[in-house]
């Protein structure tokens, strides 16, 4: 069972076990707070595509299947939304495991894994990652359309 916290003003979060049932869960609480946040379709769709793509890799890579719990918060507002993403898998960092873009070597030829964490990274305005206390913490920003500033800090 999931537990969920709604606050009117938008921090939020959600913890999931790490499973693939638990994704599409994962994906509502993401376009909830696109939808208050107002973001357009495109915006919101890439900050879904990020975290469906981190948080498939923490279940199927992080946990290996095994047991474990996701914890997704979010902010949202009218400058956009922060994501942050936490899990207590073995150290991995996305970016280190993203496949770089080389359009002159033919598909295949290039190495296989690591191209959804290259679509993911490269669909948000900003993200970082930290190992803190024995857990993975991702956090991706996606600022709605118009807008220079990312939104408050959470």
């Amino acid at each position: 069972m999931s537990e969920t916290v709604e606050v009117a003003s938008t921090p939020a979060a959600l913890e999931v076990p790490a499973t693939l049932g638990a994704l599409g869960e994962i994906a509502a609480f993401v376009l909830l707070l696109a939808g208050r946040a107002g973001l357009g379709k495109g915006a919101a769709y890439r900050i879904r595509l990020a975290v469906d793509e981190l948080a498939t890799n923490i279940v199927m890579h992080g946990y290996r299947g095994g047991d474990g719990r996701i914890t997704v918060r979010g902010r949202s507002g009218p400058d956009g939304v922060r994501i942050v993403i936490e899990d207590s898998a073995p150290a991995f960092d996305p970016v280190e495991g993203r496949l770089p873009c080389d359009p002159g070597v033919p598909p295949e030829r290039r190495r296989v894994g690591g191209l959804g964490i290259h679509l993911a990274l490269t669909s948000v305005d900003a993200y970082a990652y930290a190992y803190r206390d024995g857990r993975n913490i991702s956090t991706l920003t996606v600022r709605a359309e118009g807008t220079d500033a990312c939104p408050p800090r959470s």
